[in-house]
Protein backbone atom coordinates (compact mmCIF):
# COMPACT_ATOMS: atom_id res chain seq x y z
CA UNK A 1 0.00 0.00 0.00
CA UNK A 2 1.32 3.47 -0.78
CA UNK A 3 2.44 5.18 2.42
CA UNK A 4 3.04 8.85 3.16
CA UNK A 5 6.04 9.39 0.84
CA UNK A 6 4.29 7.79 -2.13
CA UNK A 7 1.06 9.76 -1.56
CA UNK A 8 3.01 12.99 -1.12
CA UNK A 9 4.89 12.38 -4.39
CA UNK A 10 1.52 11.98 -6.13
CA UNK A 11 0.17 15.13 -4.47
CA UNK A 12 3.16 17.18 -5.59
CA UNK A 13 2.79 15.89 -9.15
CA UNK A 14 -0.90 16.73 -9.26
CA UNK A 15 -0.37 20.21 -7.83
CA UNK A 16 1.61 21.30 -10.87
CA UNK A 17 -1.30 20.70 -13.25
CA UNK A 18 -4.57 20.21 -11.38
CA UNK A 19 -4.78 23.39 -9.28
CA UNK A 20 -7.21 25.87 -10.89
CA UNK A 21 -8.42 23.29 -13.42
CA UNK A 22 -12.03 22.46 -14.24
CA UNK A 23 -13.62 19.05 -14.78
CA UNK A 24 -15.34 19.10 -18.19
CA UNK A 25 -16.36 15.42 -18.37
CA UNK A 26 -16.26 12.27 -16.24
CA UNK A 27 -16.63 8.53 -16.76
CA UNK A 28 -16.87 5.87 -14.04
CA UNK A 29 -15.88 2.63 -15.73
CA UNK A 30 -16.13 0.48 -12.62
CA UNK A 31 -18.53 1.46 -9.81
CA UNK A 32 -16.30 -0.30 -7.27
CA UNK A 33 -13.77 2.49 -7.79
CA UNK A 34 -16.17 5.01 -6.22
CA UNK A 35 -17.34 2.86 -3.32
CA UNK A 36 -16.48 5.65 -0.88
CA UNK A 37 -19.00 7.85 -2.74
CA UNK A 38 -22.10 6.51 -1.02
CA UNK A 39 -24.56 8.03 -3.53
CA UNK A 40 -23.13 5.86 -6.32
CA UNK A 41 -21.37 6.16 -9.66
CA UNK A 42 -24.06 8.12 -11.54
CA UNK A 43 -24.21 10.74 -8.78
CA UNK A 44 -20.41 11.01 -8.75
CA UNK A 45 -20.30 11.62 -12.52
CA UNK A 46 -23.10 14.21 -12.39
CA UNK A 47 -21.66 16.16 -9.47
CA UNK A 48 -17.99 16.21 -10.46
CA UNK A 49 -18.57 17.69 -13.92
CA UNK A 50 -18.14 21.45 -13.93
CA UNK A 51 -16.38 21.77 -10.59
CA UNK A 52 -13.17 23.73 -10.17
CA UNK A 53 -10.26 21.83 -8.59
CA UNK A 54 -7.95 23.67 -6.21
CA UNK A 55 -4.56 22.89 -4.60
CA UNK A 56 -4.29 19.17 -3.62
CA UNK A 57 -3.80 18.37 0.07
CA UNK A 58 -2.93 15.29 2.09
CA UNK A 59 -3.13 13.81 5.56
CA UNK A 60 -1.29 10.55 6.10
CA UNK A 61 -2.30 8.23 3.25
CA UNK A 62 -5.41 10.25 2.30
CA UNK A 63 -5.20 12.68 -0.63
CA UNK A 64 -7.84 15.19 -1.61
CA UNK A 65 -8.41 18.05 -4.04
CA UNK A 66 -10.71 20.77 -2.65
CA UNK A 67 -13.32 22.07 -5.06
CA UNK A 68 -14.26 25.68 -5.71
CA UNK A 69 -16.16 27.10 -2.76
CA UNK A 70 -14.39 24.84 -0.29
CA UNK A 71 -17.45 22.87 0.86
CA UNK A 72 -16.40 19.61 -0.83
CA UNK A 73 -13.30 17.80 -2.02
CA UNK A 74 -12.42 15.04 -4.45
CA UNK A 75 -11.09 12.47 -1.98
CA UNK A 76 -8.73 9.68 -3.04
CA UNK A 77 -7.49 6.68 -1.13
CA UNK A 78 -5.07 4.65 -3.24
CA UNK A 79 -5.52 1.37 -1.36
CA UNK A 80 -3.01 -1.29 -2.46
CA UNK A 81 -2.57 -0.36 -6.10
CA UNK A 82 -4.41 2.89 -6.87
CA UNK A 83 -2.75 5.34 -9.24
CA UNK A 84 -3.66 8.91 -10.21
CA UNK A 85 -2.19 9.49 -13.65
CA UNK A 86 -2.06 12.71 -15.68
CA UNK A 87 -2.31 12.02 -19.40
CA UNK A 88 -2.84 13.88 -22.65
CA UNK A 89 -6.02 13.04 -24.54
CA UNK A 90 -3.98 11.09 -27.08
CA UNK A 91 -2.19 8.89 -24.52
CA UNK A 92 -2.66 5.12 -24.93
CA UNK A 93 -5.28 3.28 -22.90
CA UNK A 94 -4.59 1.45 -19.65
CA UNK A 95 -6.86 -1.53 -19.00
CA UNK A 96 -6.86 -0.83 -15.26
CA UNK A 97 -8.36 2.69 -15.54
CA UNK A 98 -11.51 2.67 -13.39
CA UNK A 99 -12.43 6.39 -13.42
CA UNK A 100 -11.50 9.05 -15.95
CA UNK A 101 -11.85 12.80 -15.61
CA UNK A 102 -11.23 15.21 -18.48
CA UNK A 103 -9.75 18.50 -17.26
CA UNK A 104 -9.30 21.96 -18.68
CA UNK A 105 -6.18 23.19 -16.91
CA UNK A 106 -4.87 26.72 -16.46
CA UNK A 107 -1.37 26.11 -17.84
CA UNK A 108 -1.34 22.73 -19.61
CA UNK A 109 -4.45 22.80 -21.77
CA UNK A 110 -6.68 19.72 -21.82
CA UNK A 111 -5.56 16.70 -19.78
CA UNK A 112 -6.97 13.41 -18.56
CA UNK A 113 -6.83 12.45 -14.91
CA UNK A 114 -7.05 8.67 -14.80
CA UNK A 115 -7.67 6.68 -11.64
CA UNK A 116 -6.20 3.24 -12.32
CA UNK A 117 -6.45 0.47 -9.76
CA UNK A 118 -5.50 -3.13 -10.54
CA UNK A 119 -6.69 -4.62 -7.23
CA UNK A 120 -9.65 -2.29 -6.64
CA UNK A 121 -8.98 -1.57 -2.96
CA UNK A 122 -8.73 2.17 -3.60
CA UNK A 123 -11.55 4.60 -4.23
CA UNK A 124 -12.56 8.13 -5.19
CA UNK A 125 -15.41 10.15 -3.67
CA UNK A 126 -16.84 13.62 -3.46
CA UNK A 127 -16.86 14.30 0.27
CA UNK A 128 -17.95 17.23 2.43
CA UNK A 129 -15.26 19.25 4.20
CA UNK A 130 -15.04 20.00 7.91
CA UNK A 131 -12.26 22.17 9.38
CA UNK A 132 -10.28 21.82 6.15
CA UNK A 133 -10.39 18.00 6.07
CA UNK A 134 -12.83 15.67 4.22
CA UNK A 135 -15.31 13.97 6.54
CA UNK A 136 -13.98 10.49 5.72
CA UNK A 137 -10.45 11.49 6.73
CA UNK A 138 -11.38 13.43 9.87
CA UNK A 139 -10.45 10.55 12.18
CA UNK A 140 -6.90 10.34 10.82
CA UNK A 141 -4.15 11.75 13.02
CA UNK A 142 -1.72 14.32 11.71
CA UNK A 143 1.49 12.92 10.26
CA UNK A 144 4.99 13.74 11.53
CA UNK A 145 5.76 15.97 8.52
CA UNK A 146 2.75 18.15 9.35
CA UNK A 147 3.92 21.41 11.02
CA UNK A 148 1.07 21.02 13.53
CA UNK A 149 1.99 17.47 14.56
CA UNK A 150 2.23 17.35 18.37
CA UNK A 151 5.47 15.52 19.19
CA UNK A 152 4.93 15.50 22.95
CA UNK A 153 1.36 14.17 22.73
CA UNK A 154 2.49 11.34 20.44
CA UNK A 155 5.43 10.43 22.69
CA UNK A 156 3.20 10.38 25.77
CA UNK A 157 0.66 8.16 24.04
CA UNK A 158 3.34 5.78 22.75
CA UNK A 159 4.92 5.33 26.17
CA UNK A 160 1.65 4.70 28.04
CA UNK A 161 0.43 1.83 25.86
CA UNK A 162 1.22 -1.86 26.21
CA UNK A 163 0.83 -2.72 22.51
CA UNK A 164 3.90 -3.54 20.43
CA UNK A 165 5.66 -0.40 19.27
CA UNK A 166 5.31 -1.37 15.60
CA UNK A 167 1.56 -1.77 16.02
CA UNK A 168 1.44 1.71 17.53
CA UNK A 169 3.36 3.15 14.57
CA UNK A 170 0.75 1.63 12.25
CA UNK A 171 -2.17 3.11 14.21
CA UNK A 172 -3.45 5.88 11.92
CA UNK A 173 -5.40 7.39 14.82
CA UNK A 174 -2.13 7.94 16.68
CA UNK A 175 0.27 8.86 13.86
CA UNK A 176 -0.63 8.76 10.19
CA UNK A 177 1.24 7.86 7.04
CA UNK A 178 3.35 5.02 8.46
CA UNK A 179 2.87 1.60 6.88
CA UNK A 180 4.76 -1.67 7.06
CA UNK A 181 7.76 -0.55 4.99
CA UNK A 182 8.55 2.67 6.82
CA UNK A 183 7.77 1.22 10.25
CA UNK A 184 10.43 -1.46 9.71
CA UNK A 185 12.91 1.11 8.39
CA UNK A 186 12.35 3.58 11.24
CA UNK A 187 12.60 0.86 13.89
CA UNK A 188 15.85 -0.37 12.34
CA UNK A 189 17.27 3.16 12.26
CA UNK A 190 16.29 3.79 15.90
CA UNK A 191 17.51 0.30 17.00
CA UNK A 192 14.12 -0.63 18.50
CA UNK A 193 12.72 -4.17 18.37
CA UNK A 194 9.26 -4.16 16.67
CA UNK A 195 7.65 -6.23 19.43
CA UNK A 196 8.78 -4.00 22.31
CA UNK A 197 5.70 -2.76 24.22
CA UNK A 198 5.32 1.00 23.88
CA UNK A 199 5.38 1.41 27.66
CA UNK A 200 8.85 -0.21 27.76
CA UNK A 201 10.41 2.21 25.27
CA UNK A 202 12.54 4.77 27.08
CA UNK A 203 11.88 8.49 26.61
CA UNK A 204 15.17 8.85 24.74
CA UNK A 205 14.47 5.93 22.43
CA UNK A 206 10.90 7.06 21.79
CA UNK A 207 12.13 10.47 20.68
CA UNK A 208 14.85 8.83 18.59
CA UNK A 209 12.18 6.67 16.94
CA UNK A 210 10.04 9.69 16.01
CA UNK A 211 13.12 11.36 14.53
CA UNK A 212 13.82 8.14 12.60
CA UNK A 213 10.29 8.12 11.13
CA UNK A 214 10.79 11.68 9.89
CA UNK A 215 14.26 10.90 8.54
CA UNK A 216 13.06 7.84 6.62
CA UNK A 217 10.07 9.74 5.22
CA UNK A 218 12.24 12.62 3.97
CA UNK A 219 14.79 10.30 2.38
CA UNK A 220 12.04 8.31 0.67
CA UNK A 221 10.46 11.54 -0.61
CA UNK A 222 13.77 12.64 -2.08
CA UNK A 223 13.97 9.33 -3.94
CA UNK A 224 10.38 9.36 -5.23
CA UNK A 225 8.97 6.75 -2.84
CA UNK A 226 9.26 2.97 -2.83
CA UNK A 227 8.32 0.84 -5.83
CA UNK A 228 8.67 -2.94 -5.85
CA UNK A 229 6.51 -3.35 -8.95
CA UNK A 230 4.33 -1.24 -11.22
CA UNK A 231 1.57 -0.95 -8.62
CA UNK A 232 2.99 2.33 -7.30
CA UNK A 233 3.97 5.05 -9.78
CA UNK A 234 3.83 8.83 -9.73
CA UNK A 235 1.43 10.90 -11.85
CA UNK A 236 3.69 10.45 -14.88
CA UNK A 237 3.76 6.67 -14.51
CA UNK A 238 7.33 6.59 -13.18
CA UNK A 239 8.50 4.40 -10.29
CA UNK A 240 10.27 5.60 -7.16
CA UNK A 241 13.66 4.16 -6.29
CA UNK A 242 13.79 4.19 -2.47
CA UNK A 243 13.60 0.37 -2.59
CA UNK A 244 17.36 0.45 -3.29
CA UNK A 245 17.92 2.25 0.03
CA UNK A 246 15.98 -0.13 2.30
CA UNK A 247 17.98 -1.43 5.25
CA UNK A 248 15.51 -3.91 6.79
CA UNK A 249 12.18 -4.25 4.99
CA UNK A 250 12.12 -7.15 2.54
CA UNK A 251 15.73 -8.11 3.32
CA UNK A 252 15.12 -11.24 5.37
CA UNK A 253 18.28 -13.40 5.44
CA UNK A 254 20.49 -10.64 4.04
CA UNK A 255 23.25 -9.08 6.18
CA UNK A 256 22.32 -6.06 8.27
CA UNK A 257 24.00 -3.02 6.66
CA UNK A 258 25.11 -1.90 10.13
CA UNK A 259 26.51 -5.06 11.77
CA UNK A 260 26.35 -7.89 9.24
CA UNK A 261 23.94 -10.08 11.22
CA UNK A 262 21.28 -11.66 8.95
CA UNK A 263 18.05 -9.66 8.96
CA UNK A 264 15.25 -11.69 10.51
CA UNK A 265 11.70 -11.91 9.16
CA UNK A 266 8.81 -12.74 11.52
CA UNK A 267 5.04 -12.82 11.11
CA UNK A 268 3.23 -9.72 12.33
CA UNK A 269 -0.51 -8.87 12.02
CA UNK A 270 -1.02 -10.91 8.83
CA UNK A 271 2.10 -9.37 7.32
CA UNK A 272 5.82 -9.44 8.12
CA UNK A 273 8.33 -7.58 10.26
CA UNK A 274 12.01 -7.34 9.33
CA UNK A 275 14.63 -6.44 11.93
CA UNK A 276 18.20 -7.08 12.98
CA UNK A 277 18.28 -9.40 16.02
CA UNK A 278 21.60 -7.89 17.13
CA UNK A 279 21.02 -4.16 16.57
CA UNK A 280 17.37 -4.29 17.67
CA UNK A 281 17.45 -6.46 20.77
CA UNK A 282 14.16 -6.80 22.67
Amino acid sequence: MPELPEVEVVRLGLAQAVASSRVVAAEVRDPRAVKRHVAGAADFEARIVGVELLEPARRGKFLWIPTGGGAEALLAHLGMSGQLLLRTHEAPEDRHVRVRLWLETAHHGELRLDFADQRLFGSLALDSMSDGVPRQAAHIARDPLDPLFDDEAFLRALRTRSAAVKKLLLDQNLISGVGNIYADEALWLARVHPETPGCEVSAIKARRLLEAVRSVFLKALAEGGTSFDRLYVNVNGESGYFAHSLNAYGRGGEPCPRCGTPIRRISFMNRSSHFCPRCQRR
